[in-house]
């Protein structure tokens, strides 16, 4: 009888663990498409701490953006911090995109 009671617990506690699990919150659902969109980009570090950050924020859209987006968004923005213009910016645009 014992076993019988506890194998009935068991199986609600598993089939109640399950249904809370697989119902994420928004603010989960957007950790999920950051972590994803940081991964897309192999950002690590510092790097990847400031993404992370920025994506998470209540306005932001970046969890939203695609992975090419992402890339764009992130290739951008080391352009302008290296300061780059022209030639260069295009040279620099176009080997990043590329990366994988």
């Amino acid at each position: 009888m014992k076993s019988c009671l506890l194998a009935i617990m068991t199986a609600g506690l598993l089939i109640a663990g399950g249904a809370s699990a697989a119902e994420k919150t928004a603010q989960q659902e957007k950790m999920t498409q950051c972590n994803q969109s940081a991964g897309t980009q192999n950002l690590k570090g510092d790097a990847r701490k400031s993404f992370m950050s920025d994506c998470l924020k209540k306005d932001s859209k970046i969890g939203s953006m695609t992975p090419q987006q992402m890339k764009m968004k992130t290739c951008n923005a080391d352009a302008s911090d290296k300061k780059l213009t022209g030639d260069a910016r295009k040279t620099f645009m176009s080997s990043c995109l590329k990366k994988s």
